[in-house]
């Protein structure tokens, strides 16, 4: 168990306040611990595809924004990383420098489409966010709760009798689909499990596996949004995916920015918020005390989500293609290079939270980029919070008491996203 298990437990960084965000503090003693602790040196050769960077998730973390402004990583063409919360802001709001049009992973696999708006820069990403922004308001969001407590129910009372399930395959990795389909995209749910799982091998599988994942949701998706197409709108977000935006030389978006629209939206609806919740689940499973405290303050839950989001964090990096020669934090970067914004390790910095790797889910405010930074920000935040309130509310009003299965550990997996393959809780 690391220092983030522990409640209370001290903070492995300095709460200097004068921390410097280019101060570097690696020394040839931090190297040789790196490579004896996790097989190789994470400050000059990091790869976030290593095992050991599953296995030693938040440690890593912690020694890179501790000690070291810019990692560099060898692996493939090669790519910086900064995790230090004033460094991810600069590069993520810096859209001009570093774009987001090349993509968000570097040496990215032939025939991998690219997904709008992520992967691309403004004036094309305004002219959607623009667009898609009224369906993900929070008064949007609002109107969506009932249904979405609804379906926690339905699904708890699928193994509530059982007295165990598999949290994740049962309730997980269906909750967020069921919210996002049901509620904004109008898409049907009978096919979900197949596109969890696309989206999901697309992501996690080795990078020459991928293309034939998205190939599939490209396919299933591209024919559904054609249907909407034919039929009269029902006003929801599909239906404007499916008219299109007009771009600013006044040509209407293309029919394949249209699908990389829609494509993008569902991987942002199902592949992220899942995590949040298991290993809030798993953290309150494994702390009975906090469980307890949640169960008899359940006004403490909204602080505790946004905790959750920060010590949990599904979205571990995601990149930028420096557009000119630039230095960040003394490191001089060349047109074309590639930099990961660790969104997961800028969540954990003394800078601009108290005492990082507690987890304190009284915290009044908590400062996290688990939606990201910049005009890339996560269009789905508010629809996440609410679905992760709705998901521990009615849990825990329904099962308040339950452990880990006994002989079943958790598996987490852990690339540009973090993931948990499986949680077994019983009651």
């Amino acid at each position: 168990m690391t220092t983030t298990d522990r409640p209370g437990g001290a903070s492995k960084t300095s709460q200097d306040d004068a921390l410097r965000a280019d101060e570097n503090l690696v020394t040839q003693a931090d190297v040789d611990a790196s490579i004896a602790k996790y097989g190789r040196d994470i400050y000059h050769d990091f790869d976030i595809d290593d095992p050991k960077f599953n296995e030693h998730f938040h440690d890593i973390l912690d020694d890179i924004v501790e000690k070291c402004p810019v990692v560099k990583s060898n692996k493939g063409s090669g790519y910086y990383l900064v995790a230090r919360q004033p460094l991810v802001r600069q590069v993520g709001q810096d859209w001009k420098t570093f774009s987001s049009a090349q993509g968000y992973q570097p040496d990215r696999p032939e025939g991998l489409p690219y997904l709008l708006p992520e992967e691309c820069d403004p004036p094309i990403h305004d002219a959607w966010r623009h667009a898609l922004n009224p369906f993900m308001s929070p008064g949007a969001v609002a109107g969506y709760e009932p249904v979405i407590r609804q379906d926690c129910n339905t699904l708890i009372d699928m193994f509530i009798d059982r007295g165990e399930c598999e949290w994740v395959s049962e309730f997980g990795a269906k909750l967020p689909g069921w919210a996002f389909f049901k509620n904004v995209m109008g898409v049907p749910i009978d096919d979900l499990d197949k596109l969890v799982e696309s989206v999901e091998r697309g992501t996690f599988e080795p990078p020459e596996e991928r293309p034939k994942y998205f190939a599939y949701i490209f396919e299933y998706l591209g024919n559904y949004l054609a249907d909407r197409a034919k039929g009269p709108s029902k006003g929801e977000m599909v239906d404007l995916i499916a008219a299109g935006v007009k771009y600013e030389d006044g040509e209407m978006a293309p029919w394949e920015d249209r699908l990389s629209v829609l494509v993008d939206m569902v991987f942002g609806g199902i592949a992220t918020t899942t995590y949040v919740m298991a290993d809030g689940m798993r953290y309150l499973a494994e702390n009975p005390d906090q469980r307890k405290r949640l169960v008899e303050q359940p006004e403490l839950i909204p602080r505790a989500v946004e905790e959750f989001a920060r010590v949990f964090p599904p979205v571990v990096a995601l990149g930028r293609t420096c557009t000119r020669d630039v230095e960040v934090a003394g490191t001089q970067m060349k047109k074309d290079d590639f930099v990961f914004l660790c969104y997961a390790g800028s969540s954990r910095d003394p800078r601009v939270v108290e005492n990082p790797t507690t987890i304190d889910i009284e915290r009044e405010t908590v400062l996290h980029s688990a939606f990201g930074v910049g005009p890339h920000r996560c269009i789905g935040s508010n629809l996440a919070r609410v679905e992760l309130r709705a998901v521990f509310e009615e849990w825990l009003k329904r099962i308040p008491d339950f452990r880990l299965k006994d002989g079943e550990d958790p598996i987490w997996e852990t690339g540009i996203l973090r993931t948990m393959k499986n949680l077994h809780l019983a009651w």
